[in-house]
C-alpha cells in the first residue's frame, strides 16, 4: 500500500511540473539586440507568440547579425518567428533577413509594399525576399492595421510614408510641444536635402499588454513624426520608447520624444552612430524619462551626453584609456567613420512586462537589473 501511495504522489508531482513548464509565461519579453548599429527586435508574448522586427545587418554581417538573432531566439525557447516586420529597406534593417530563413522557419512577412530607394546592395536581397513571402503569409501593412498576436494589442501607426489618422484609444489631447516645431530641410546627420526614402516609409509599431505600451518607429524622420503626433497627440502616453533611428538627432523631436512621456527609452545605437548630443539632449530631457539604456556607447555623445555604464550593453570594439568628456565632434552633415568590425561577444537589453504595467530592464553584459512601477 506504502508503495503504491509512494507511486501516486511521484505521478501527481510529475504532473504538476508538466502543468507548470506548459503553462504560458507571464511576461511580454522583448530583446533589444546587438547588430551594430542597425537594428533587429524581438517580442515574445505570454501565449508564446512571437515578432520579430527587422533583422540586421547586410554585407559581411548578415551572418554575424543573423547568429545574434538566434541567440535571443534560443533565450526565449522559440521554434519559428510567427511574424517579421521589416520597417524599410536599408541594408541595416533587412540585412540579415535571408541568413536568418536559413535558420528558423518565418511564418509571416510584414513590409510597408515596394522599395523607394533601390540600390544595387538591396536590390538582390528584396529579389530573394520575395521568393520567400511568396512561400508563406504577406502582408503589407497600413497605418491603422492590426498584428494578430494574442495577448497583444499590436497596431501599426506609420506605414509607406503615411501616418495614423485616428488617435490610439485614451490619445488625443493637444499636444503643447508642437508649437516649437521646426522642419528641417536638410538632414543634419547626412547633411543632404530631405526627400523620399526608406526612412521615410517605416513600418512603426504600437504594441500594448494590458497597461504596458511600446512604441518603435524604425528610422521614421523628424518631420514627420510632426505629421502623426501634430496638433494633438495621436500616440499618448508610452512606458518605453525604442528611440527612433538609432538615437539620432534625424529623428526624436519634443513632438514626438517628449509628448509621449516615456519611462524608459533604448538606443539601438552604435559605437560611432546615434547619441550625438543634439539627440541625447531631447531625450534626456522627456518629461516622465526615469532611465536611458543603450546597446552601445557612443563616441559621438563622450562623458557629457552619455549614461553610466551599468545601463549600457556593449563596450568599444577598441576599448579607449579614457572616455573623452567632450562627444567626438564631427564635419557638418559627415558620417562617422566605419567603426572596427566586432565580431566577438555581443549582449542585448531585455524588458520583461507584467500586465499591470511593471516591467524589469536587464542588461546582458553585466546583467544589472532595473524594475520600473
Amino acid at each position: 500500500m506504502r508503495a503504491i501511495l509512494m507511486l501516486v504522489l511521484a505521478l501527481a508531482l510529475l504532473a504538476a511540473m508538466l502543468v507548470a513548464q506548459n503553462r504560458p509565461a507571464k511576461t511580454l519579453d522583448i530583446y533589444v539586440m546587438d547588430v551594430e548599429g542597425g537594428d533587429s527586435q524581438l517580442y515574445v508574448a505570454p501565449s508564446g507568440e512571437s515578432v520579430l522586427i527587422d533583422t540586421g545587418n547586410a554585407g559581411a554581417a548578415a551572418v554575424r547579425d543573423a547568429d545574434r538573432i538566434m541567440a535571443a531566439v534560443r533565450d526565449a525557447g522559440l521554434k519559428q518567428i510567427d511574424h517579421l516586420i521589416t520597417t524599410h529597406y536599408h541594408g541595416d534593417h533587412i540585412g540579415g533577413l535571408l541568413e536568418l530563413a536559413k535558420r528558423i522557419p518565418i511564418q509571416e512577412f510584414i513590409d510597408h509594399g515596394p522599395n523607394v530607394q533601390p540600390a544595387l546592395a538591396i536590390d538582390p536581397i528584396l529579389e530573394q525576399y520575395a521568393v520567400l513571402n511568396a512561400k508563406v503569409k504577406h502582408r503589407v501593412v497600413k497605418p491603422g492595421d492590426k498584428v494578430d498576436v494574442t495577448g497583444l494589442d499590436w497596431r501599426i501607426v506609420t506605414s509607406g510614408g503615411r501616418v495614423l489618422s485616428s488617435p490610439l484609444p485614451g490619445a488625443g489631447s493637444a499636444n503643447p510641444y508642437c508649437a516649437g516645431f521646426k522642419r528641417h530641410t536638410v538632414n543634419p546627420v547626412s547633411g543632404q536635402p530631405v526627400g523620399n526614402t526608406e526612412d521615410e516609409q517605416s513600418v512603426g509599431s504600437h504594441i500594448t499588454f494590458g497597461k504596458f505600451r511600446v512604441l518603435y518607429l524604425g528610422d521614421f524622420t523628424w518631420n514627420q513624426e510632426f505629421e502623426l503626433n501634430c496638433p494633438v497627440n495621436r500616440i499618448g502616453t508610452v512606458d518605453l520608447f525604442v528611440a527612433s533611428r538609432h538615437g539620432q538627432s534625424s529623428s526624436n523631436s519634443e513632438a514626438l520624444a517628449h509628448a509621449v512621456r516615456p519611462k524608459v527609452i533604448i538606443t539601438n545605437n552604435g559605437t560611432r552612430k546615434g547619441g550625438q548630443p543634439d539627440a541625447m539632449k531631447i531625450l534626456l530631457s522627456s518629461p516622465r524619462l526615469e532611465d536611458l539604456w543603450q546597446i552601445h556607447f557612443s563616441e559621438l555623445s563622450g562623458q557629457e551626453y552619455t549614461v553610466p555604464g551599468m545601463f549600457i550593453a556593449n563596450s568599444f570594439d577598441e576599448q579607449l584609456a579614457a572616455m573623452p568628456v567632450a562627444p567626438k565632434p564631427l564635419p557638418q552633415g559627415a558620417q562617422a567613420p566605419p567603426p572596427p568590425a566586432h565580431n566577438g561577444a555581443a549582449y542585448w537589453i531585455k524588458v520583461s512586462a507584467e500586465a499591470d504595467g511593471n516591467f524589469t530592464v536587464t542588461n546582458g553584459r553585466n546583467a544589472f537589473t532595473k524594475t520600473y512601477r
